[in-house]
């Protein structure tokens, strides 16, 4: 499968959440080793600062594009891809960095769990509009940031808007969301197997950066706790880096990676019959 990828130089690479943490670090290393980045932003300020950054990385002829978009957004995320297919003939690595944790429960303007929106329904969008152009640029690859705080959650198909309560302050929620991204990298590689797509996703450790610094004093105040325990966005960005860039990868899919090993996640997360019914239900909620 996706025979004679010889790393990202000179392919066009797309990452969400790349102004920031582990996504703007990878995005470093990329621009590193060549790769022709687009990255999506929602504060001109703050992609302007990313790009001055990667550009630093990458030396004289990196290439960096900036898009705008809200993944909060169903709507500003269809108008992402088609710009996405309008500006590129071809998309090599799609990486779905994203992610967000909320504490508290908040709805978008299209009625959606905006920590499930974000983390799952953007991903699983922007993905199924880009399929066509992925497949046609074979060998290409898929990369979704997950997480093992997947470990002991379900998805609450019963209750996929989390309309009767919110648990631990936002955690469980977005454990839920990176289940979601688990199962929906195991129904995608179902999905496109043969086509010369792959598509993987990892988990990059607890990471010091400005992750969950938007949930009030007492979330801050536990992120700086934990950061002389954590790893620098570098290094959570390296099996990232790895995963869209490693020949050795590409015959690797389905697969949950951690620190460039594939990893066995939870039972639920290795549930087919839950990546189906996910796959179908995440196409309703956004019409796919």
């Amino acid at each position: 499968m996706a025979a004679g990828w010889t790393g990202v130089r000179d392919k066009r690479v797309v990452i969400t959440g790349a102004t920031g943490g582990i996504g703007l670090a990878a995005a470093e290393e990329l621009a590193r080793r060549g790769a022709r980045l687009a990255i999506t932003a929602r504060s001109q300020g703050r992609a302007a600062e990313a790009v001055g950054r990667i550009r630093a990385a990458g030396g004289d002829g990196v290439e960096v594009d900036v898009l705008q978009a809200d993944l909060a957004s169903l709507a500003s995320v269809r108008a992402l891809a088609a710009e996405l297919l309008q500006r590129y003939e071809r998309i090599d690595v799609l990486v779905n960095n994203a992610g967000a944790m909320n504490a508290s429960r908040q709805v978008t303007g299209e009625g959606l769990e905006l920590t499930w929106a974000v983390n799952h329904l953007a991903p699983f969008l922007l993905t199924t509009l880009l399929l066509e152009r992925l497949k046609a640029s074979a060998p290409a690859r898929v990369v979704t940031t997950a997480s093992d705080a997947h470990k002991g959650k379900l998805i609450p198909f019963d209750d996929l808007n989390a309309e009767r309560g919110y648990a631990q302050r936002g955690f469980d929620r977005y454990g839920q969301t990176k289940l979601a991204n688990i199962l929906f990298t195991l129904e995608l590689a179902e999905r496109v197997r043969g086509s010369g797509v792959t598509a993987n996703c990892f988990h990059p450790g607890t990471v010091a950066s400005g992750f969950n610094r938007n949930n009030g004093a007492l979330m801050s105040a536990v992120m700086v706790v934990i950061r002389p325990f954590s790893r620098s966005t570098a290094r959570g960005a390296e099996t990232l880096v790895w995963l869209a860039d490693a020949p050795e990868v590409s015959d690797q899919t389905g697969g949950y990676f951690v620190d460039r090993r594939r990893a066995t996640p939870s039972r639920p997360a290795q549930d087919a019959e839950a990546a189906r019914r996910l796959w179908s239900v995440s196409e309703e909620q956004t019409r796919a």
